[in-house]
């Protein structure tokens, strides 16, 4: 019995089926999250995202966050495992996604910690923060067809498309922080290897100052902060 299964398994790697996706879990920061078909597989470049907010928050203090399409919410529950005092909020347009942010909440033991809202960034307009995480698609329309067959077969193309160019996502989720983000409060955002100028002047124009542009482990621009004034 055992053989047949490990040799089903094999088959739907064969086919290009994420591993992830196989085994329903993922390692990503310090610990492991539940994943299934509806949510991106957490990926080690997003990690920079945690250094930099952990950098930005110490252990004592008490702020609201926001994570603005938060997938499988390994970036929220990364941040709140890291700082217990965090009043945190996670979104998402999918309510399959927040079915599997949740269960990795309580996975966690953190679920009383979160709230979570099935809402885009466009209609939500509850509370102020003092910091405010996104990890929105930004991969542009025509380049997701050349995107390998075990992310274009598996993983939901919702969570990768950014319009046009890229940048709709970003956009909408700048203009939105906006208005959500405290004065002084900070803005991270992880973004395409080659979006930095673009999005450096979407900020700007809604009255961000651009703190610092954050490398990945491959070297590629991937994260940007700043502040709003």
């Amino acid at each position: 019995d055992e053989f047949i299964s490990y040799k089903k398994l094999i088959k739907r790697r064969e086919l290009g089926e994420p591993i992830a996706y196989i085994l329903n879990r993922k390692e990503f920061w310090k610990n492991t999250f539940f994943v299934d078909r509806n949510v991106l597989i957490p990926r080690p470049d997003t990690e920079v995202i945690i250094e930099e907010i952990l950098k930005l928050i110490s252990k004592d203090e008490k702020k609201f966050i926001l994570d603005i399409g938060t997938g499988s919410g390994c970036i929220i529950i990364s941040i709140a495992n890291e700082r217990p005092k965090l009043i945190c909020t996670a979104i998402d347009i999918s309510k399959k996604a927040l079915k599997v942010a949740k269960i990795n909440a309580k996975m966690h033991h953190i679920k009383n910690r979160i709230k979570f809202y099935n809402s885009s960034v466009d209609n939500f307009f509850k509370g102020k923060y003092d910091l405010i995480v996104s990890n929105p698609p930004y991969i542009s329309n025509l380049k997701i067809k050349y995107l390998e067959k075990d992310i274009i077969g598996y993983e939901p193309l919702v969570s990768l498309r950014g319009g046009p160019d890229g940048s709709s996502v970003l956009n909408k989720v700048i203009k939105r922080s906006s208005s959500l983000i405290k004065i002084g409060g900070k803005l991270v955002l992880e973004i395409g290897y080659d979006q930095k100028y673009k999005i450096m002047c979407l900020l700007k124009k809604e009255n961000f100052y651009i703190n610092k542009l954050v490398k990945d482990y491959a070297g590629n621009d991937r994260c940007i902060i700043a502040t709003k004034l």
